[in-house]
């Protein structure tokens, strides 16, 4: 990338690093880096959308390549580079490919008996899986479509998906997690135990449905990079960037009277509104870095992870599923019987909470600022050797 655009991949890098912060917590979090328990948005709330602005905005760089090589190249190169994403999400939540049954090391098959009597499985969707999918068919519509056409697909696409929730949902409460529409459509073609359960029942917040809005966030991310490089970099060029930003805000913000901004089941009002305030922090970025010259440390750090962004964050998946199959003793119940804790867990116990002061968020926030240390350390060797991963 050219060093006029180096904004970009700082903005990639933030976005990957506030990820794995988020992510790596052990404990109870700080308001503003968990998830919004239902409507409502936090800056936690925006790390994908985001992420997914910026798979946008690289986008826009190569596609002006792959036009010039083909249709037969482009549908090749997008659907390898597609399936390979897919297959890496399903691995990764396949893995570590054992798991514990009581004491002993078990193969995780597709599916197994949990300790409740239920089903449980491998959940088929995820973050990467998202990723993919979106990408794929971001692609395509900017690929084949002209920019007007693009941009009204777009606009279908969200308010169908409104129609969809309201219509297809629970009429008395169609946007709540009872009465979501799209959990159905997944348990149907992936079956519960293949679901998220992270809320308690089976419903997977990376599901078939909602999946659709969120192209929409990749092509505001493609129509945003190609925008920049072609005013390039002048205050006009700022100055309708957050002018842009502020204006799909307030749609944003009125669209979400009627349609409530909800990262979980990512409503049509959250997509446009975390499109604008990805707009809006790119352009942050920009005045900093590119027009004020504000670079530094800070730019140095989040650029190594936007050197190798997705292999960081499939790394950060890794990690922790695969030193969870390790134990270390760690005391015993009332009965005598000795209790074991995986090794991050372990690290969460007897080095982040004492460091702490035993503050359940402080000592949160601190081996989550722990991993993305470790990470960066990862990434800045990468890099320091030229070595860029790629999907």
């Amino acid at each position: 990338m050219k060093e006029r655009y180096y904004s970009l991949d700082v903005f990639r890098g933030a976005t990957v690093a506030f990820m794995i912060l988020v992510n790596d917590q052990m404990g109870e979090a700080y308001g503003p880096l968990d998830h919004a328990p239902w409507h409502g948005l936090t800056p936690t709330d925006l790390v994908f959308p985001f992420f997914l602005f910026a798979v946008g905005n690289a986008l826009s760089f190569v596609m002006p390549r792959l036009r010039q090589q083909g249709d037969a190249v482009f549908l090749k190169k997008v659907g390898r580079r597609t399936l390979l994403i897919l297959l890496i999400g399903l691995l990764l939540n396949w893995s570590p490919f054992f798991r514990w049954d009581h004491d002993s090391l078990v193969f995780k098959k597709w599916t197994w008996l949990n300790d409740q009597g239920g089903l449980s499985g491998v959940r088929v969707m995820g973050v990467l899986t998202r990723i993919g999918l979106c990408y794929f068919f971001a692609s395509i519509l900017v690929y084949f479509c002209k920019p007007l056409t693009a941009c009204l697909v777009c606009i279908f696409l969200l308010i169908t998906y409104w129609g969809m929730c309201a219509w297809l949902g629970n009429p008395g409460n169609p946007y709540s997690l009872s009465g979501y529409f799209g959990t159905p459509v997944d348990k149907a073609v992936f079956g519960a135990e293949h679901l998220y359960h992270g809320e308690g029942v089976a419903f997977d917040p990376e599901g078939l449905a909602s999946t659709l809005p969120a192209i929409v966030s990749v092509v505001i991310g493609y129509f945003t990079g190609g925008f920049i490089q072609r005013k390039g970099k002048n205050f006009e060029m700022l100055a309708i960037l957050f002018a842009a930003g502020l204006g799909l805000l307030f749609v944003g913000y009125c669209w979400s009277l009627a349609f409530p901004v909800n990262k979980k089941i990512w409503t049509s009002s959250f997509t446009v509104t975390s499109g604008a305030l990805a707009m809006l922090t790119l352009g942050l970025f920009i005045f900093l870095i590119e027009f004020k010259g504000l670079k530094g440390v800070w730019s140095r750090f989040f650029d190594v992870f936007g050197k190798n962004p997705l292999f960081i964050f499939v790394l950060s998946g890794l990690v922790p599923r695969f030193t969870g199959l390790f134990r270390i003793a760690d005391g015993s119940d009332p009965t005598g019987k000795t209790l074991y804790r995986a090794p991050f867990s372990w690290i969460y116990e007897h080095v982040s909470k004492p460091l702490a002061f035993h503050n359940e968020k402080l000592a949160s926030l601190l081996f989550a600022l722990g991993i993305v240390v470790l990470y960066w350390l990862t990434g800045w060797l990468l890099d320091r050797r030229k070595i860029y991963i790629r999907v």
